[in-house]
């Protein structure tokens, strides 16, 4: 075999499994959320795979004409990976509850035995190569380099073009296509030494995974650079909308009425608010996180000429809401995308009365903005009557609620946690509120608002009893922040 021929085998198999790796991401993101466990199983489980495939390839390569081999890894591997789409939507639209267990066997389902065969191609490659033992070195070497080359070429194509640019099915397809494809023509080339079955019943598969991942319900109606986002109509409220981005149903909105919430703790949090400015009074107010603009418009509608600048990840999910949700943009209502943690700092010292916050990637609020450091930053932007008010999501345990709350209080003078009893009790897990700010913070207002609605949530503002809840959790920080850890049970 050519020696350019056999480093272009090892440069695209590599390169194909890295694609893979990233978009797996996406694949599994519908029915597991995305979270440090959702990547670290898929990465576990790739890495297993590309083990496998390495030491395996190595076996067979030293029993068997590696001619013979190729072209089926090749073939195989790219309907393997074809058939990751329809197996992972089967699979992962049954009732099981996402965790550890469930992302690693749905990324084991779809992406262990793709990424098994295409890491078997680098051995046989080598063992195709050497003439002898004395250039065992220089073969091995090159070909190793080759594949990795190929795999930071997929890493950077993937996660900086691709992902923006398509949606996964097609990309997962071609990708599968293009391996079967050199599958076939490298059997040609090699004298077609592997039985004719082996091929054809590859790309068969290939062909019937194709039509399975596009017939197949994906769940999204809008696949962006970061969700799978969709928007369902409430059928008990005809004008009512719901944003779901993967698993989570993140925003209401209704698009008659823009002071209806939907949510529970949005209806808290607009409580909060208006214990913590008089009624009707505008506001300049920061939002960490978008979604579907639901309390920047709820705003707009009760304190007339409040300014809201929106910091808001997805540039597609604003297009979505914006299409969908009747979402407009003025002057008083603008927003900023791209990380929050980095455009929080083009905004001016002591420029917001209010900062809400409610960003969340799946359940968890992405840990970069839960930090001391992230605070600081937010107090700076803050007035010095201002105040925090964020939303989270804890477990049972509460872990994340202490330590977040441990974490606002080394920044500002005085917290307050605004939670159901049962919640507070660790009888189950929920929304949490937080408010924090230099001034006091007017609980009895807060009580008295949640109690006209009787929604049974209480605000707990005394040292003594934020002390006993928080117990010894630790303050969250740029160097420690293991908020997926803390969030389980």
């Amino acid at each position: 075999m050519p020696r350019w021929l056999a480093g272009t085998l090892a440069f695209v198999a590599s390169g194909s499994v890295l694609v893979l790796e990233i978009l797996a991401g996406r694949v599994l993101a519908p029915y597991v959320g995305v979270s440090l466990h959702t990547f670290t199983g898929i990465i576990g489980v790739v890495l297993a795979g590309i083990a496998t495939g390495a030491w395996l390839g190595g076996v067979l390569a030293d029993r068997v004409d590696p001619r013979r081999l190729l072209p089926g890894a090749l073939v195989l591997g790219g309907a393997a990976a074809i058939a990751a789409i329809p197996l992972v939507r089967l699979f992962g639209a049954s009732d099981v509850r996402p965790g550890g267990a469930t992302i690693v066997v749905l990324a084991g389902i779809g992406f262990f035995v793709p990424s098994a065969l295409l890491s078997a191609v680098t051995p046989l490659v080598v063992k195709l190569e050497l003439a002898s033992t004395s250039e065992t070195g220089r073969v091995v070497g090159t070909v190793s380099a080759l594949a990795t080359a190929g795999s930071l070429v997929g890493v950077f194509a993937t996660g900086y073009v691709l992902v923006a640019a398509f949606p996964t099915t097609p990309v997962v397809i071609a990708v599968g296509s293009v391996l079967v494809g050199i599958g076939v023509a490298l059997w040609w080339y090699l004298g077609r030494r592997l039985p004719a079955a082996t091929v054809a019943a590859g790309v068969l598969v290939a062909v019937f995974a194709s039509a399975g991942a596009v017939a197949s319900d994906g769940r999204c109606e809008l696949e962006t650079a970061y969700f799978c986002a969709r928007v369902r109509v409430d059928p008990a409220r005809p004008t009512g909308r719901i944003l779901q981005l993967d698993t989570l149903e993140h925003s209401y909105v209704d698009i008659a009425d823009p002071t209806y919430l939907g949510h529970s703790y949005a209806t808290t949090m607009a409580d909060a608010i208006s214990a913590l400015a008089p009624a009707g009074q505008a506001l300049d107010v920061v939002h960490v996180g978008g979604g579907g603009f639901t309390m920047p418009r709820y705003l707009a509608a009760v304190r007339p000429g409040t300014r809201s600048t929106v910091l808001e990840l997805d540039e597609a999910l604003l297009d979505l809401v914006e299409d969908e949700l009747g979402l407009v943009l003025s002057d008083d209502l603008r927003a900023l995308t791209g990380d929050a943690r980095t455009n929080i700092r083009a905004l001016d010292d002591d420029s917001a009365d209010l900062v809400i916050g409610d960003a969340f990637s799946g359940r968890s609020v992405p840990w970069h903005l839960t930090t001391r450091e992230f605070v600081e930053d937010l107090d700076r932007v803050m007035r010095p009557d201002g105040h925090y008010v964020m939303n989270l999501i804890d477990r049972q345990s509460l872990g994340f609620a202490r330590a977040e709350i441990v974490t606002l209080q080394a920044v500002f003078e005085h917290v307050a946690l605004v939670v159901p009893p049962g919640v507070l009790a660790g009888e189950h897990g929920g929304n949490i509120i937080l408010v924090a700010g230099h001034t006091p913070i007017p609980v009895d207002a807060i009580n008295a608002a949640a109690a006209q609605r009787a929604s049974g949530r209480v605000a707990v503002t005394d040292p003594a009893g934020l002390a006993e809840f928080v117990g010894a959790a630790d303050v969250l920080t740029d160097e420690h922040a293991p908020v997926d850890q803390l969030l389980t049970d």
